[in-house]
């Protein structure tokens, strides 16, 4: 029997976070008015006051400016424009590599690989070390005058690992390529300057920031050509064609308006709490082991990924759940069949280690009594899984 969702205990906030009750009700609000945005009449000109006014709320707390910064409707989307748009605006006989991190959300390394494989670009992986912090080094090597795009993620979604996008884009604006960000994971959760960071594109969504799904946002400096991926009516510098939607839209700008006013103080907080944790995890379970780092400069306040010797995580989550507590498994899954984690094979772990791993995610809903159900349940779901695999 399953236990009641109002009653579970929820640590996958790096999938995705409750709304906030700020964008609750601005998404409500608006979703009892009609009007569409590219309407010229009154109710739709009202409509896009509103969007015009998210714009200008979203951009100013993530340092940009409003005309920068093109609504989509999520992250994938987004890093899809970003990377396609921004490879093929550079283009041309002598400049056709594609250069991103080896740890990449999937949006960005599969739009990658597709160009690739359909475009005849050349695809370069930057490695990184096994902390999952980008290899520099490779980096100045890989990235040359041949180069269209390089793109290396804020935070990493499954470690928590942040990178040093300022010193990516300015290897990539030394050789004329376009610099790109998948800030998905860190926009409202650590300090992130647009402005500051020289980066060409960046993109992060609501959802993860306490805002709703299928509402996001690609930051484009005005001197960065982007070509089309899906075209229509041509709102968004017609580069992102389709209706807006300003429901969603309002209530991201709420999101993030609370998020980024707060995060200070929540970042503080949400660190003490991962601390406890993990602390309480390597005491209480013989064998488990931290992937990634702890250190503030170095990781998101909330991502934390452990293994666990000699059992599968697939059985460990499926424990947690029954005991009800949401998590997720360190790996992904293509076609049924699960694959260890690209993101820990490229921190070196070993495969096997890789299957054993799993993420505990915490968010502005996150509390102390959450870790410490958490501490209580995780010791005996181990050992049930590591005696199930003892007979496998």
């Amino acid at each position: 029997m399953s236990v009641p969702r109002a009653s579970r205990v929820y640590l996958d906030h790096a999938a995705t976070t409750p709304m906030v009750p700020a964008a609750v009700e601005a998404m409500t609000r608006e979703l009892t008015r009609v009007g569409n945005a590219s309407a010229l009449h009154g109710s739709g000109r009202a409509a896009r006051r509103v969007v015009e006014d998210s714009r200008e709320l979203i951009a100013d707390r993530v340092g940009a400016r409003p005309a920068e910064l093109i609504f989509t409707s999520g992250g994938t989307e987004s890093d899809n424009l970003a990377v396609k748009g921004g490879y093929w605006s550079r283009r041309d006989g002598r400049r056709n590599r594609v250069v991103v991190s080896a740890v990449e959300h999937h949006a960005v390394l599969d739009s990658a690989s597709w160009l690739a494989a359909a475009e005849g670009a050349e695809l370069d992986l930057l490695p990184v070390d096994v902390m999952g912090r980008l290899d520099l080094a490779a980096a100045e090597r890989l990235v040359d005058e041949r180069t269209a795009v390089v793109s290396v993620m804020a935070a990493n979604n499954e470690v928590g690992t942040r990178q040093p996008v300022a010193e990516v884009a300015r290897l990539a604006t030394a050789v004329g390529a376009v610099s790109h960000s998948d800030a998905v994971q860190a926009v409202g959760h650590v300090p992130l300057d647009f402005a500051a960071s020289g980066l060409d594109l960046m993109t992060f969504t609501g959802h993860k920031l306490g805002g709703p799904y299928g509402v996001g946002a690609l930051l484009a400096r005005r001197s960065t050509a982007l070509t089309a991926v899906q075209h229509g009516g041509g709102q968004e510098r017609d580069v992102r064609s389709g209706t807006l939607d300003v429901a969603a839209i309002a209530a991201f700008a709420a999101a993030v308006e609370v998020a980024v006013a707060g995060l200070v103080a929540e970042e503080a907080r949400l660190r003490a709490l991962r601390a406890e944790l993990v602390d309480g995890v390597l005491a209480a379970v013989p064998g488990a082991r931290l992937n990634g780092t702890l250190a503030a400069a170095d990781s998101l306040p909330g991502v934390t990924n452990l293994g666990f010797a000699d059992c599968a995580a697939d059985s460990v989550l499926m424990l947690l759940d029954a005991a009800g507590i949401d998590c997720s498994a360190g790996s992904a899954c293509s076609a049924g069949v699960a694959q260890p984690s690209h993101v820990l094979t490229a921190m070196g772990v070993e495969e096997t280690a890789a299957r054993s791993a799993l993420r505990f995610s915490l968010g502005h809903s996150s509390s102390r009594a959450d870790v410490r159900a958490l501490l209580a349940a995780l010791p005996e779901a181990v050992s049930r899984a590591r005696a199930a695999a003892a007979f496998v």
